[in-house]
């Protein structure tokens, strides 16, 4: 993928898009691969880079939602847990299988056990994975040695999926380019176009990197930017009535040695109600998550200080070894775009079921939902827009289209193992430069070859899309990647032809991002 080929072509384009599609987060980029596989001319604008939001914030879970299951929200599960089967076998280079352990213990004793558990696997089908089953404490703290064995009882294994974010999210521009999509980032969509009669015909958009707006035709615009869904609605209609309710959950990254085992941590009840989960993922730690309320959607959330208080808190209650601020390696935020109905008391009983509706101007909006269906919400979604622009009707290939990388057999011990396929030509620029196979930070393993990479074949455009999300050091050590900054700068910089005072600008504007993310 290459960002000023793709440009000239919509330049040159003079005819509609069939479809264009606004947001490239999870949601949106689903929906870019569902119409480009279909053949129809499709277009992505995303105002950020590829999953800058929500959607690279996630626990990194592919799962059917256990919780979900607790609160009655059955269809759903079973949605979730058939779509986590097709997630397995189309990116099988990103997507795995990993334990979890449910520890009981003699002060409480959550509604998940034993029956809960089956009931789960069943749900899941010929798509399961492992069955669930009870542990004695003895095998419960064999798999988690860290486990706290005050008052332990025992324990229920399960199975589910696991991901990485981010990378996924690559890979899905990269496949909806494939299929003859253009997925655009750092291109913000600044007004809708209507005709005579009021429906929309295209929209106008402004790229983020030279400042130069454009007008595109379509004959149907898809709202899939997840928290910024009313932002588009506002365009649409003033004073629409808003369907988001924001809710922030924060993660917290320790070392490997605060769970040294190959199994997960799933706590069913935290004080808030919501699941806490101990997730290993690249070698370290991810512990969340929160559900505060917040007021507005913003790109760079910032974790507020009860939130990381009740991480740390809830970590404590169930590892042997308290882990305080210091051994924190990165906290990140998300907020989630929740469809809110009206008679929800909190953030964390709102379901995650995806919300699709037509304005009486065309534009569909796809909001809700969560990573493990995105395919489905983006069938769906691909779906209703047809109907309104009037396209052949085709069924969608998604089911078994098999996503950019592809790779049944990976050897995860090697950290380029997301780029599945791709390894081999990357591979090939270690060989020919050799200087590109050194690493960019002694604590992390990442190679200067990505850097080129990213830049070659993934649309990277900033220091911020390497370290953040092309390779994840800002999420797995925040303080490592500040170090990192300004050698990807000049690596970058060799790439575009860009100069020092570049370069110097770029780092200044990295760190000031990644200050959030080191706790003090």
């Amino acid at each position: 993928m290459n960002r000023a080929e793709f440009l000239d072509h919509i330049k040159n384009f003079n005819d509609y898009w069939d479809v264009v599609v606004i947001g490239g987060g999870a949601t949106g980029l689903g929906v870019g691969v569902d119409a480009a596989a279909r053949g129809y001319k499709t277009l992505l604008l995303e105002m950020h880079d590829y999953s800058k939001g929500t959607s690279s914030r996630s626990t990194k879970l592919v799962h059917g939602g256990v919780r979900y299951l607790q609160q009655g929200d059955v269809s759903l599960v079973i949605e979730a847990l058939h779509e986590r089967g097709l997630l397995i076998q189309n990116a099988p280079h990103l997507v795995s299988h990993q334990s979890f352990i449910v520890p009981s213990y003699e002060w409480w004793n959550g509604p998940f056990y034993g029956v809960g558990m089956k009931v789960y696997d069943a749900l899941a089908g010929k798509l399961g994975i492992n069955k669930s089953k009870n542990l004695s404490k003895e095998k419960t703290l064999e798999k988690i040695p860290t486990l706290e064995p005050e008052g332990l009882r025992g324990g229920v294994i399960y199975y589910d999926g696991q991901f990485d974010d981010s990378r996924l999210s690559i890979n899905l521009a990269q496949t909806m380019h494939d299929q003859g999509g253009y997925p655009m980032n750092y291109m913000k969509v600044i007004g809708l176009e209507k005709n005579g009669k009021g429906f929309i015909e295209g929209v106008k958009v402004r790229d983020m990197l030279n400042g130069d707006d454009y007008e595109i035709n379509a004959r149907v615009v898809i709202n899939a930017t997840g928290i910024f869904s009313d932002d588009i609605l506002e365009m649409d209609e003033e004073g629409h009535k808003k369907i988001i309710q924001y809710a922030q959950g924060i993660h917290l990254v320790l070392d490997k040695e605060f769970l040294p085992g190959d199994s997960a941590i799933m706590v069913p009840h935290t004080e808030d109600g919501r699941v806490l989960f101990a997730v290993p993922w690249h070698d370290k730690v991810i512990i969340g998550t929160t559900d505060t309320p917040v007021d507005k959607a913003i790109l760079e959330p910032i974790a507020l200080e009860e939130e990381i208080e009740f991480v740390l808190r809830h970590a404590a209650q169930y590892l042997t070894q308290d882990p305080s601020r210091k051994d924190v390696k990165s906290v990140f935020a998300g907020i989630r775009p929740l469809v809110k109905p009206p008679d929800a008391k909190d953030t964390s009983e709102i379901s995650r079921s995806h919300h699709i509706q037509v304005s009486e101007s065309g534009l569909v909006t796809i909001a809700g939902g969560k990573w493990t269906t995105y395919r489905k919400m983006a069938e769906d979604t691909v779906d209703q827009a047809a109907l309104v622009a009037g396209l052949d009707v085709k069924e969608t290939p998604t089911k078994e289209l098999r996503i950019h990388g592809w790779l049944k057999n990976v050897d995860r011990k090697d950290h380029l193992y997301v780029y599945g396929s791709d390894k081999v030509a990357l591979n090939k620029l270690i060989e020919d430069e050799p200087e590109l196979g050194k690493k960019l930070h002694p604590d992390l393993p990442y190679l200067k070859a990505e850097v080129v990479w990213a830049v070659r074949n993934e649309m990277a455009q900033t220091i911020e899309d390497i370290l953040s999300r092309r390779t994840r050091a800002l999420l797995l050590d925040a303080k490592a990647s500040v170090e990192m900054a300004p050698e990807v700068g000049r690596l970058l910089a060799k790439e575009f032809g860009k100069d020092d005072a570049w370069v110097e600008q770029e780092v200044k504007e990295y760190k000031q991002v990644a200050k959030n993310y080191i706790l003090e």
